[in-house]
């Protein structure tokens, strides 16, 4: 049994279509990658996944649990941790804990006992009566993420997890993500980190609804770039404009500043073979692996 099943999920709000007939499946222990801009529908379809929005189509099971066994049946297989730090401020850890487990309707011995063994996961170094407002960043994130999953999920949905944190600590975020997808937990993430997607199993990219690519990272770049990809380094100093006079050469099928170099891809054999020399006489010039984030400018934010 999958963890994830969606068939033709569709969402409407009026005669707006959020998500488009949207079909996928992830499964059990895996690390799914959910990448598109902003109001490409993603957090729609998270919405639908835990339990708070009914599809206007299709339908969605999580762990086994679908919308014909109502919200709640569902609402208990998942776990959910915000992009904005969710857990109260001006209370202790152990108090934030404590009201989660009361929601959950949690039995206080299991609930202990769970408590104990996700602070020993996620590797807490304060004490329960720490106030949430004093601890890092990173740390506060931790404890979210303890807080999701406090009634054992099957799947935990995290919603850009390392926003605002250190490098270090987006880090160390994501080696817990791999030990709780190695204990069997399905883990469905968001992130704007191009270096954190790559860490996903596999990936599927949103845009304007529509689920437009599904492939792990070596496979969306083998999608997206069948053409060699080069990297242009100017021999001589230039401005960004200058670089950027370079974007509708016949040459290129693909053009993407990065800083005061650019990434592209030949549009041809012949018409590289044109202008090859002449680029040579500007760049240096090599050939490179596309990256993720190459991936995404293609697939997600150039024009369909």
């Amino acid at each position: 049994m999958n963890a994830v099943d969606a068939d033709g999920l569709t969402v409407r709000f009026g005669d707006f279509t959020a998500v488009d007939r949207v079909s996928f499946s992830v499964a059990p222990g895996e690390i799914f990658g959910f990448l598109g801009a902003n109001g490409a529908g993603k957090t729609t379809t998270i919405r639908v996944l835990c339990g708070l929005l009914r599809p206007s189509e299709g339908t969605v099971h999580v762990a086994g649990a679908g919308y014909e066994g109502g919200e709640r049946a569902m609402k208990e297989k998942v776990g959910y941790m915000s992009q904005k730090f969710t857990l109260y401020n001006d209370l202790t850890v152990a108090e934030n804990l404590d009201f989660i487990a009361s929601l959950r309707k949690l039995d206080d011995a299991y609930y202990r006992k769970r408590r104990k063994e996700l602070l020993d996961l996620i590797g807490y170094p304060k004490g329960l009566d720490e106030r949430v407002q004093d601890l890092s960043g990173g740390t506060k994130q931790k404890v979210s993420l303890a807080a999701a999953m406090l009634h054992d999920p099957e799947v935990v949905f995290l919603d850009e997890p390392t926003a605002g944190v250190t490098p270090a600590g987006r880090d160390r975020f994501w080696k817990l993500i791999r030990e709780v997808a190695g204990r069997g937990k399905t883990v469905f993430v968001t992130t704007h980190y191009m270096d954190e997607a790559e860490q996903c199993g596999r990936i599927g990219l949103m845009r304007d609804g529509k689920l437009i690519a599904l492939d792990t990272p070596a496979g969306l770049k083998k999608k997206a770039f069948p053409e060699e990809v080069f990297e242009f380094d100017p021999i001589k100093p230039m401005s960004f404009g200058e670089l950027s006079s370079f974007e509708h050469n016949e040459a290129f099928s693909f053009f993407e500043p990065y800083g005061l170099r650019f990434h592209a891809a030949a549009a041809s054999p012949a018409a590289w073979k044109r202008w090859a020399p002449e680029l040579e006489k500007t760049f240096h010039i090599r050939s490179i692996a596309p990256s993720l984030e190459d991936v995404f400018i293609r697939f997600v934010e150039s024009p369909a």
